[in-house]
């Protein structure tokens, strides 16, 4: 049985192995035997069920609370020439009958449907006709009143389990408590059940909070360092997902809002453009995003907060699907939680407000928590994070109360925010402290205080990450009082006095994408001349391109450079269906690029050029060229411009690794004091952005060549911190 599991696994999915548990859940189900499934999204939950109704002679119920879920899975399946079928109130009448006759043929596969229509009096008909071997529950804490997203319909499928005994019941869920699974069981007539209980650590995503400061703001400095990347922004409300939305428009972001108080055409149509890749980045209620099956997002941000840990879980779970990493940013403030607390109170029901609430202080202990971020967030889930540092989250990257001394610059900001009144932001503070001439200031005539332009020397950047430092330690407060002014506690009248010491770190890195953000090393342009190819195929085929192949299987081919047709059955995600539909299309384009640059096939007899597990391919580079090998060097050997080298230089840098600063001399053009007013500007404006300095010398030194010396600029400071690499 196990052996007919693994041949569909790799000739219909085009997968070489099993992921973990996935075997034994297959084995379970297809035996007959029910089945609970907690696995986090992008676990791969849906070959689960999948596997098994490919392997049994009779229907696969997918029950499903969202349509957009529907048409995700069956496109998908359509494309492995798998015949699936949805019956939902988006179908024409011809459209729903041609699906009710395939399933009253026994044609059909798998049938995916809502639990609303499932409990029809026709539709109940319609599988009495048939043979029901497995009802597949998809969102199963759906069903419990303790889940963070109850649902009344979702408990009359009792009856639907009582109606079919003779099928497996598989109930799956990404977020459920010990407390939700059990409900689960007990709702679904479960007592027997196979129970299988993955990790819910997603070891590719990277956790972040922030204090939320000044949203907007923290937002588009986060999507300047990520520009290029798919992502998904949650807000709390309609109105907040419009504004910000706008905003993000206006700042020349490919963006579309999704709500449920937009018009369905209008939804409908920014979310097809979302999963087609279409538009890079959605701006959303929690409305979207269950069963988006959109690999290939690269970032989630929690503009507000959401209402509980399963909620968050599940929502960030939306990003890094296809297992490359992915960044998940939570804006974190205290008006939130009284915003939340404030809907949670208007609920009638008292056990209602007693749930909400236990959800709500669950998710503020993780906002607040101070070592990593795992520890917490797999506790609520009832699993034990052993190790000390993930290297994939804020606090293990950059743990809290460690690093170099800023008492002297905590003390300098403390003082301002004293001299000013305990009344302002931190945005005027730094405004006061580098000496800002802006009307506010002179309005309050704080161009007078002792701490006006003391701060000069540190960029805006560094008293922004200064200000977060002092917030997370318990150094300052807002005070809601006073429209989230900074106010000083005992802490920070501590180390104004100079009676306690602040110990950190304010030297952001110079880009600010996930750690770790290249696990996997392939050729760049190859890559890109496969997704143009994808994407001419997606658009005449009419589907997703994930739907054709995921960035990880495009990753994979340009990285082996498969030149043949059983060389690529090797690479990630190619099986012997997509082989036969997509296979030629694709090894065409990789054919052509290897014959120009005069590469050999490197798929069948030896591994992939990088290991994706191992060093990737920017330390590489960064290694060698501390090891004095020349950036020429560097382009020649590896068959790329030189700009790809500085690229990989850069990433190596902004990992936190010094950079040895004479080999990037040599490409410096402009005269002495020309270079010199350059390197001043990265002094007064900051190296994060190259925008600020392109606009100081009006746009005539070209972006390409103030990068250069932004790299020069930033492998400076690093060689003179480390005497290893001068």
């Amino acid at each position: 049985m196990l052996e007919r599991a693994r041949g569909i696994l790799k000739d219909v999915f085009g997968y070489d192995a099993f992921r973990p548990l996935q075997e034994d859940i297959i084995a379970a189900i297809a035996a007959g035997r029910d089945a609970l499934v907690v696995m986090p999204t992008g676990g791969g939950k849906s070959l689960c069920y999948q596997v098994p109704a490919l392997m049994s002679d009779g229907l696969t119920v997918v029950v499903s609370p969202l349509i957009s879920l529907m048409k995700d899975q069956v496109d998908q399946l359509g494309a492995l020439g798998v015949d699936a079928v949805l019956l939902n109130s988006t179908l024409s009448d011809d459209e729903y009958a041609h699906n009710a006759d395939l399933v009253r043929a026994g044609r059909a596969r798998l049938l995916y449907i809502a639990p609303e229509s499932l409990v029809k009096r026709e539709v109940l008909s319609l599988l009495d006709s048939a043979r029901v071997d497995c009802l597949a529950i998809d969102e199963a804490h759906c069903i419990s009143e303790w889940g963070h997203d109850f649902r009344p319909e979702y408990r009359r499928l009792s009856g639907i389990r009582k109606r079919f005994p003779g099928a497996a019941c598989a109930a799956f869920t990404a977020t459920a408590t010990a407390r939700v699974r059990e409900d689960i069981k007990r709702s679904l007539l479960m007592e027997n059940s196979a129970d299988f209980i993955a990790s819910f650590d997603r070891e590719n995503l990277y956790f972040e909070v922030r204090p939320k400061q000044d949203s907007l703001a923290q937002t588009l400095d986060f999507l300047e360092k990520n520009r290029g990347d798919s992502g998904i922004i949650y807000c709390f409300s309609r109105s907040q997902v419009d504004l910000l939305a706008g905003r993000l428009a206006r700042a020349g972001y490919s963006v579309r809002p999704y709500h449920a108080g937009l018009d369905d055409k209008v939804r409908r149509e920014n979310q097809e453009l979302f999963i087609r890749d279409e538009v890079q980045i959605m701006v959303a209620t929690i409305a979207f995003g269950m069963g988006i099956h959109k690999t290939n997002v690269r970032f989630v941000i929690h503009f507000d907060l959401p209402k509980s840990i399963e909620s968050y879980y599940q929502e960030v779970g939306r990003a890094g699907r296809d297992g490359l990493p992915a960044h998940c940013l939570l804006l974190f403030g205290y008006g939130d939680t009284q915003k939340i607390r404030y809907f949670i109170d208007q609920k009638s029901d008292e056990m209602e407000r007693r749930v909400a609430g236990l959800h709500l202080e669950a998710l503020v202990r993780y906002a607040e928590h101070d070592k990593c971020r795992r520890a917490p967030l797999l506790a609520h889930f009832g699993e034990e994070y052993g190790a000390e540092n993930c290297g994939m989250c804020d606090n293990c990257v950059s743990p809290r109360g460690q690093g170099e001394d800023i008492t002297t610059q905590a003390r300098m900001f403390l003082s301002c925010v004293a001299r000013t009144g305990c009344r302002f932001g931190a945005g005027h503070i730094i405004d006061v402290l580098r000496g800002s001439e802006s009307q506010k200031i002179l309005d309050n005539d704080h161009h007078r205080l002792s701490t006006y332009g003391i701060g000069r020397e540190l960029p805006r950047s560094e008293w922004q990450a200064l200000s977060r430092r002092l917030l997370a330690a318990g150094a300052l407060f807002r005070d809601p009082e006073r429209h989230g002014g900074l106010d000083i506690t005992e802490k920070g009248k501590a180390i104004m006095r100079g009676d306690e010491a602040f110990f950190g770190s304010i030297r952001e890195a110079a880009g600010g994408r996930t750690p770790g953000a290249r696990l996997v090393d392939y050729d760049e342009t190859l890559f890109e001349l496969l997704r143009a190819k994808r994407k001419e195929i997606a658009s005449l085929e009419n589907v997703p391109p994930y739907v054709v192949f995921s960035d990880k299987t495009l990753a994979d081919m340009a990285s082996r450079y498969p030149q043949g047709r059983e060389s690529m059955l090797a690479v990630h995600g190619v099986g012997a269906r997509k082989l036969a539909r997509y296979g030629d299309a694709f090894l065409g384009v990789v054919a052509e690029y290897c014959r120009e640059k005069g590469i050999g096939d490197r798929s069948v007899g030896e591994p992939p050029r990088h290991d994706p597990l191992k060093t990737p391919r920017f330390m590489t580079v960064g290694e060698a060229y501390n090891a004095g090998k020349s950036i020429d060097d560097l382009a020649a050997e590896y068959g790329v411009k030189t700009q790809t080298i500085l690229n990989n230089l850069f990433h190596f840098l902004r990992e936190g690794n010094p950079l040895r600063s004479g080999g990037i001399a040599t490409l410096l053009c402009l005269e002495a004091e020309r270079g010199k007013a350059v390197m001043s500007a990265f002094d007064e404006l900051g190296a994060e952005y190259l925008k600020p300095v392109f606009e100081r010398f009006n746009g005539e030194l070209s972006y390409e060549l103030i990068g250069i010396y932004r790299l020069y600029y930033l492998a400076g400071k690093t060689e003179s911190d480390s005497p290893a690499v001068r």
